[in-house]
């Protein structure tokens, strides 16, 4: 049976508009945009029959994924395993003092090059991990009851998900849904939803 997973990035953060790392911080709220960017996502997925919405439980990506569920009347739960990257002590930085403190190693760490994909900041982990974890719990959620499952996640989370798929797409908007489908095994990418 074919599975649809609908994972949308969580809306425009205060850390976003700052232009701040984020990684695992719980400081970053959703900002008047980001919450109308999470009403527009549960318009669109309104009639894609979900019946569940798991989320990050990180804050910026529980509003979101509150958001949704509450307006599509589905349930919501929490997975630490779509939380996103853990990005060490690089965590909170404006992306400016990153690129300066860090050099090569932020633009090798940003890079979509496969080559770089065990690079990390120091105790962060590498875009290789954030896959192993993310298609773990894509994997059990595949098995699952459900048919039709909105995930609440991250931009790196949903990038390298997109990445480990073959499929080359630099970033993730804030409130965009990438739609995959699984069946007998196997992800298929089926496309973007704005």
């Amino acid at each position: 049976m074919v599975k649809n997973f609908y994972i949308f990035r969580h809306g425009q953060s205060s850390y976003n508009l700052e232009g701040r790392i984020q990684g695992h911080t719980n400081n970053s709220v959703l900002t008047n945009q980001g919450i109308d960017e999470a009403h527009n996502a549960a318009s669109l997925l309104q009639d894609k029959k979900i019946e569940i919405v798991v989320s990050s439980p990180l804050r910026r990506a529980k509003q979101t994924g509150s958001i949704v569920s509450k307006m599509i009347k589905v349930p919501l739960q929490y997975d630490d395993r779509f939380t996103e990257v853990n990005v060490g002590i690089a965590e909170g930085l404006h992306y400016t003092k990153a690129q300066q403190k860090f050099g090569d190693l932020y633009r090798q760490w940003r890079s979509a090059d496969p080559k770089y994909i065990d690079i990390h900041f120091e105790n962060g982990e590498s875009k290789r991990q954030v896959r192993q974890r993310v298609f773990s719990a894509l994997e059990q959620y595949a098995q699952s009851k459900y048919n039709n499952i909105a995930i609440s996640g991250h931009g790196i989370t949903l990038t390298e998900t997109l990445h480990a798929l073959n499929i080359d797409k630099e970033d993730v908007d804030n409130g965009e849904i990438i739609h995959l489908q699984y069946d007998n095994d196997n992800w298929r990418y089926v496309g973007c939803i704005k």
